[in-house]
């Protein structure tokens, strides 16, 4: 699930048919099993899984395979075993990608991925090449529901960092501490449906490039989020 930092393309993935939907679910039910296992599977007691479930619930994800997938975790005794890898690599132009995943298979997830950089004009990097580049933020986009200055005030008043107004949405930058916060006092406020709420990676500086090369590097993007083992795709395209 690629983990982008401005909202066109949050948008872009938003256009989702059924087949890549259910792709996107697998892929949520994993990091749900994952933050759940080994817990009682109540997302009050695990701020981990609340974030993970708040991320499923603004993926449409049903509330009944949310819950499958705790309840799987918290019942199995042995089950899966997946482990957080990290790669960090450059795309066409030199644009900065980071590429998180789960797997149970280290060498296979490897190889997919380096053979997925090479074959899209890119080539990985060392450990902490990228990373540095990057911000862990909270980032709620929600539609116009309430008045924009009321809106803005809330945010900012419970600890926002940046209250972007787009045409047809607010884009919201926190803390990863006042994520929830901001996001409780929107519902409270009369907000019942978020475009995206999650905390992801946010790039501290984006890159301009020609059309062509955006959508080089868009196609590799697409191409990493393909890959089973990989949950989340950043880059510091501006697009």
């Amino acid at each position: 699930m690629s983990g982008h930092s401005k909202w066109a393309t949050i948008h872009r993935k938003k256009g989702l048919l059924d087949a890549e939907r259910g792709k996107i679910f697998q892929k949520l039910a994993r990091e749900l099993y994952v933050a759940a296992k080994g817990t009682n599977g109540d997302p009050a007691d695990n701020p981990n899984l609340r974030l993970v479930v708040e991320k499923a619930k603004s993926n449409n994800m049903p509330k009944d395979n949310i819950q499958k997938a705790i309840d799987k975790a918290v019942k199995s005794a042995g089950g899966e075993d997946y482990e957080s890898v990290r790669y960090e690599g450059y795309g066409p132009n030199g644009v900065a990608f980071m590429v998180d995943c789960l797997t149970d298979n280290r060498n296979r997830t490897a190889m997919l991925v380096r053979s997925t950089f090479t074959k899209r004009g890119g080539n990985l990097g060392t450990d902490g090449s990228v990373s540095y580049m990057f911000e862990r933020r909270g980032v709620i986009v929600c539609e116009k529901k309430l008045d924009e200055d009321e809106a803005m005030m809330l945010c900012l008043d419970n600890g926002a960092e940046d209250f972007i107004v787009n045409e047809d949405n607010f884009e919201i930058y926190t803390s990863t501490d006042d994520f929830i916060k901001v996001k409780t006092a929107l519902e409270e406020a009369g907000v019942t449906e978020f475009i995206t709420s999650e905390i992801t990676y946010v790039a501290n500086n984006l890159v301009e490039l020609d059309e062509e090369t955006t959508e080089k590097v868009l196609a590799l993007s697409d191409a990493l989020d393909e890959i089973d083992d990989v949950q989340n795709v950043y880059h510091n395209l501006d697009a």
